[in-house]
């Protein structure tokens, strides 16, 4: 594998530390007046989600670890806390505990594609696509000509997620929603 030097590391980038692996969310190159120069990293742990803020000297070497991502299509809960993703090359199921697909459960329904991230062959995250069409189920009914007013009021999606939509919104649409923030974006057609 290969190595990367502390002062190398970039947003987005995945190593090994302390026997787990790291992906940076935010770096600080730091040169004192004094003193020698470092760097303030912000990791997040990617099988725990954990957050941590360390301070490295910019020559310390990582290994870079590799983190493969397969495009996969959610199957099926067990209703025990399983969920089955399959793999549509190979047609494999794979299981997932629910604390690593949860979040990912507000936007996906069976059926849905996902990307899939492995770490030496154990899944540990589920990222559904950035844009998903979904289905409005429950909401207050709609205002005629309110299309120009401000405002919002709030609906529930066909998963279950409860997410602010427009007042001329009617229980039965279908809306696009932006899955990195939660929010509406348009009627889907």
């Amino acid at each position: 594998m290969a190595n990367k030097l502390a002062g190398d590391l970039r947003k987005g980038d995945t190593f090994e530390m302390d026997n787990t692996v790291q992906v940076v969310v935010d770096f600080q190159h730091v040169k004192p007046g004094k003193g020698a120069a470092f760097v303030r990293v912000k990791m997040r742990n990617v099988m725990t989600g954990s957050v941590l803020e360390k301070t490295f000297n910019p020559s310390e070497k990582f290994e870079l670890a590799y983190i493969e991502r397969k495009k996969m299509s959610y199957s099926y809960s067990d209703g025990d806390g399983l969920y089955y993703f399959m793999d549509n090359e190979t047609y494999d199921m794979i299981p997932m505990n629910e604390n690593l697909v949860e979040d990912a459960l507000h936007f996906i329904k069976e059926g849905s594609l996902v990307d899939v991230a492995f770490y030496k062959d154990a899944p540990f995250s589920v990222e559904p696509e950035n844009f998903v069409v979904l289905q409005i189920t429950q909401c207050d009914p709609g205002i005629p000509g309110a299309t120009a007013q401000p405002g919002s009021k709030g609906a529930t999606l066909e998963t279950g997620y409860e997410i602010q939509v427009p007042l001329f919104i009617e229980e039965g649409e279908y809306v696009r929603i932006d899955t990195r923030t939660g929010e509406y974006m348009s009627r889907a057609n």
